[in-house]
């Protein structure tokens, strides 16, 4: 059970609830399976550790290393040229071109083994003992596996198992194939570094982790678009939250002079708290978001997420900025079935910049405060996202110092970490001191910060 419980602190280290309970469950599973089915032994796991269908890549990546497969010996062939190993382009093409056709074929078993040849073959890089590795990037750079599309469609076209009519399905179904086997590669290139380094290592710092946890300044576009799906399942939860804050505070505070006075029927002893009640009333919210450069996926889904909880609050109102500032709440109102393209929406519709396209916090505050400082009142909250980093201009603190004058609260969202703030351009430290900043690099810190400072 060695591997299970460095299996459980793996996928712990990435963020897993994962108890005792459940770590016992899948204890007694494998002892009811047992291993000689890997693919079991895989499904097994899944069912008693996993809390969710997002969380089954990380799982399996993580699956791979420490319950690899057997390493997969050379496919032997009558001419030693059809090698991976066999020099040049020659042996290059070859081996494409089985690849090809066990992709028509579905040969799951022999993509596995030609992953493996791949990586031996073209995945090694570094020259002493101490540095040698396998790389999944220098081996698919070479293969280029993306461009057997054609070959693999005219292959299975060929063969009469599919009808012509379903070429745009073919086409998804192959690529799906091709990525498949892209994945083999990577995991084929972990094992053999594992294997070097040891697990718990490339665990940690080779397998990437669910995309709540990547930062928001290192997200891929996919890492951006998977993140946009749950915005809503992230927002009901939000709300659930808010919910329960609004009934606490609805009960209000103690009335320490009420509640004395009314002890003096029970001989001093307050009995019967008095409680001074919270008047209702939702507080209002705005958004001041710079959606420039790197922090753009950053505002984009903090802003898809703040408008789906729009029915907390008495009123919502965003504002984005490059250099100049625009209103665009009817833009986000517009695009809240379909988060995805909302940056692109945002700025082609709305006036952003000036006279170049760099961001500039001093002249998109003093713009805020000239032109919307009627959004800005005692029930109101601000949030500010961004990095801070104002490409050397002026920044401008007295507009925002103003801003926190008239607003309830302003609380500013960075995604950058402490240790650079402050660094090469980056203001924040000056802002700082005016506003609560707080770090947000990822959306897992996003959601909690905002439940716990969204006001109530």
């Amino acid at each position: 059970m060695a591997r299970l419980t460095a299996l459980v602190a793996a996928l712990r280290d990435h963020g897993f609830g994962i108890g005792t309970g459940e770590t016992v469950d899948a204890g007694l599973a494998l002892e009811a399976i047992g291993f000689t089915d890997r693919e079991r032994v895989r499904e097994a796991l899944a069912a008693t550790l996993l809390h969710g269908e997002r969380q089954r890549p990380v799982f399996d990546r993580a699956f791979d290393l420490y319950f690899p497969a057997k390493a997969t010996a050379p496919t032997t062939a009558t001419d030693p040229d059809d090698r991976a190993g066999a020099p040049g382009d020659a042996g290059l093409a070859r081996l494409r071109a089985r690849i090809a056709e066990a992709l028509a074929a579905g040969d799951t078993a022999l993509l596995d083994r030609l992953a493996a040849e791949a990586v031996a073959g073209w995945g090694a890089y570094g020259s002493g003992p101490g540095t040698d590795g396998w790389s999944s990037y220098q081996t698919l750079s070479r293969l280029r596996p993306e461009t057997l599309l054609a070959r693999v469609r005219a292959a299975r076209t060929a063969s009469g198992r599919e009808p012509e009519f379903t070429d745009r399905l073919l086409d998804d179904e192959i690529r799906r194939a091709i990525e498949g086997f892209r994945e083999r590669v990577r995991t084929e290139a972990r094992r053999r570094v594992a294997d070097r380094q040891g697990r718990d290592r490339v665990a940690r710092r080779a397998v990437a982790g669910t995309a709540d946890r990547v930062d928001f300044l290192l997200a891929g576009r996919e890492q951006l678009d998977e993140l946009r799906r749950t915005v809503r399942p992230l927002a009901r939860k939000l709300a659930t939250r808010l919910a329960a804050r609004r009934r606490r505070a609805a009960r209000g505070e103690i009335d320490l002079r009420r509640t004395l006075r009314g002890s003096l029927s029970t001989g001093g002893v307050p009995v019967r708290p008095v409680l001074r009640r919270r008047r209702p009333g939702r507080p209002e919210l705005v958004l001041l978001c710079d959606v420039s450069g790197s922090v753009a996926g950053f505002a984009e889904f903090t802003m898809a997420l703040v408008q789906a909880l729009h029915d907390q609050f008495s009123r919502v109102r965003v504002f984005a900025f490059v250099n100049r500032v625009d209103e665009v709440t009817g833009l986000l109102a517009r695009g809240a079935a379909d988060p995805a393209g909302l940056g692109e929406r945002i700025l082609a519709e709305a006036r952003l910049t000036g006279w170049h396209g760099q961001s500039d916090y001093g002249t998109a505050l003093d713009e805020f405060v000239e032109r919307y400082a009627d959004a800005l009142g005692p029930r109101t909250v601000v949030f500010v996202l961004g990095d801070a980093r104002t490409n050397r201009a002026d920044p401008r603190v007295e507009s925002l110092r103003l801003i926190a004058e008239r607003a309830r609260r302003v609380h500013w969202l960075n995604p950058e970490q402490p240790a650079l703030w402050g660094t090469g351009d980056s203001v924040a430290p000056l802002y700082a001191e005016l506003v609560d900043m707080w770090p947000c690099r990822n959306a897992r810190r996003l959601g909690d910060l905002i439940g716990r400072l969204l006001p109530v």
